[in-house]
């Protein structure tokens, strides 16, 4: 029996455009899933991620949506205006809150449900950062090999819109009710292998599970070997070792 998988064209206004999405299961815990640098919605069915979470879907115990990101954009183009770049990384931010949330709640059948998000590299960015600033929606995040330090891709140019998507960034001054509502309703597990192409992601994954336990947010920081690659192969051992402990 094959992944049930559908399509679609979910139209959104801040993007200027209708957006690409692919879901992959019948029924099941949702999981948002973000891709890579490369931005492809279909990213993780072409990369053999979705094979390798076939049990855990086929028995119904999760089920993944796949938005493409407009990450070219936003984070990895090195021209243009900064304040532009971010403004677009924020016009994405309105498409997953404004629109993909309430389709997959609608989807699910569930009004008020609450999901997963994952990723691996700029895509565990992606899924640290929803889980730290809306934690009433994304109650876990699963994050593979990222970087979390956003300055990084801006060369280094910093305006309140960046800060506020830069979890190395505020994480550091979270405080009040705020961090209350992270440590009561979110859980993020950092993955990261010691391996060929992990430097950066290393330091920043050791760096940003520091503060996690020092702001006592619910966490798990798990370092894998010095042969472990930043590579798919790693990310799906990854992904299939933390999805079978976390969707029972």
């Amino acid at each position: 029996m094959s992944i049930r998988s559908r399509h679609m064209m979910l139209p959104s206004k801040p993007m200027g455009r209708s957006v690409h999405v692919w879901c992959f299961g019948h029924f099941g815990h949702p999981v948002v899933v973000f891709p890579s640098a490369a931005g492809f919605a279909h990213e993780w069915q072409a990369q053999g991620m979705v094979e390798a979470l076939e049990p855990l879907i086929q028995a119904g115990r999760i089920k993944l949506y796949c938005p493409e990101s407009n990450v070219a954009e936003a984070w990895t183009r090195k021209e243009g205006d900064p304040e532009w770049r971010i403004g677009r990384h924020l016009a994405y931010e309105q498409f997953i809150l404004e629109t993909l949330v309430p389709f997959v709640r609608e989807d699910c059948h569930q009004p008020n449900g609450k999901m997963a998000v994952t990723g691996c590299s700029l895509g565990a960015m992606y899924a640290a950062n929803f889980a730290l600033k809306h934690p009433s929606i994304f109650h876990y995040a699963l994050c593979m090999s990222g970087r979390y330090e956003a300055r990084h891709f801006m060369n280094g140019y910093d305006n309140s819109n960046i800060y506020l998507n830069n979890p190395l960034a505020y994480l550091p001054n979270m405080s009040g009710p705020h961090l209350q509502a992270v440590r009561a309703q979110t859980h993020i597990s950092l993955v990261c292998g010691q391996g060929r192409w992990e430097e950066g992601c290393i330091d920043e994954t050791r760096a940003l599970g520091a503060w996690l336990e020092r702001k006592g947010i619910p966490s798990w920081t798990d370092i894998w070997g010095r042969d472990v690659a930043h590579q798919w192969p790693w990310w799906k051992r990854q992904v299939v070792y933390h999805f079978n402990q976390t969707f029972h």
